[in-house]
């Protein structure tokens, strides 16, 4: 496993990190995620990254009790907050009360004093930004978060942030990337740089069609998340025939390197120095250590041409935010 620091921090993460968003939200048994997560050590992942609403705080509540076994000091934690955390609607946002709520609760969860990185999860845009990092801040003074970062702000909304507070605030993005959705590259990337701000991607194999399980013209998998009502909706972006037979061009390009069609797409992603790590999920050992496998890779200049002549206009390439993402940016 090799390491990337992230942004302007100290903190030196995984290339690979684990992820609690599908499966440690009460998706799988306890006891397969006790052995995801120490698959995960035992590949080499320091950084694992979780959400108070994923599950309503059962994924914090699991790793709370999982890594709470581990030294603290062996592994990098980071959680997010917003989304809607009860049956009551105004349980959720960025205001400073919800996050002084929220960044509690999840501890508690976590059964930890502090997490190394608190992640503003999407932007709210009926709370002042002015509010929102304060409250921020104030999490961070408090010592129960070591850095900062957001998920899926738009440049407009990290530029506002960056001239109320500066260029500091922030050390990491986490926006949806993909060789299906690339694109964060238009505009999302180029700001950051100029903050010295690194990226920790979600959804690298675009939620599984990148692993080449879906096939064009053929029935959904059993069991498989494109063939969840729930997850359906949110997967169609990256669900069509010409996607899927994009991703059919690209097995004889992995196959020709020796690489699986997953290690070719997360090589794909961290070819970006950018990038310090993609965020993946597992619900079994053997995925953890697979997607693990792919760090340190290193993809030609002939394979990333041929990659790209074998997505040809499939990617989404626009400055286009991902599901659920919101434009705006509100003052005082």
């Amino acid at each position: 496993m090799r390491y990337r620091k992230l942004g302007s921090s100290d903190l030196e993460v995984s290339e690979i990190s684990l992820g609690a968003w599908l499966t440690y939200a009460g998706g799988i048994e306890f006891e397969q995620t006790l052995a995801c997560t120490e698959a995960a050590f035992a590949a080499g992942i320091n950084f694992f990254d979780t959400a108070n609403v994923y599950g309503r705080g059962a994924a914090e509540t699991a790793w709370g009790e999982i890594l709470s076994k581990h030294p603290r000091d062996s592994y990098i934690l980071a959680t997010k907050v917003n989304g809607q955390m009860s049956d009551d609607p105004t349980d959720q946002g960025l205001s400073a009360a919800q996050i002084a709520k929220q960044i509690d609760a999840s501890l508690r969860r976590l059964q930890t004093d502090y997490v190394d990185l608190y992640q503003a999860h999407r932007f709210d845009v009926e709370v002042p930004i002015e509010e929102t990092i304060e409250a921020l801040q104030l999490v961070v003074a408090q010592g129960k978060a070591r850095y900062l970062g957001f998920s899926e702000w738009t440049p407009e909304q990290i530029r506002a942030a960056v001239e109320i507070a500066g260029p500091d605030l922030f050390v990491s993005s986490q926006p949806q990337y993909s060789m299906l959705w690339q694109a964060p590259e238009a505009e999302v990337f180029p700001v950051c740089a100029e903050y010295d701000i690194s990226h920790i991607v979600w959804s690298p194999l675009a939620q599984g069609v990148l692993t080449g399980k879906y096939r064009p013209g053929e029935p959904l998998p059993e069991g498989s998340r494109a063939a969840s009502e729930e997850m359906s909706g949110a997967m169609h972006l990256v669900m069509s025939d010409a996607a899927l037979q994009a991703v059919q061009r690209l097995v004889p390009i992995a196959e020709g390197e020796g690489l699986t069609l997953p290690q070719l797409a997360l090589a794909w992603v961290l070819r970006r120095p950018e990038v310090a790590s993609a965020i993946v999920g597992a619900s079994r050992p053997e995925q953890v250590h697979a997607n693990a496998s792919a760090s340190g890779i290193t993809l030609s200049a002939d394979v990333l041409s041929a990659i790209d002549e074998a997505l040809g206009e499939v990617p989404v390439k626009e400055p286009t935010l991902a599901p659920f993402a919101r434009e705006g940016v509100r003052h005082r």
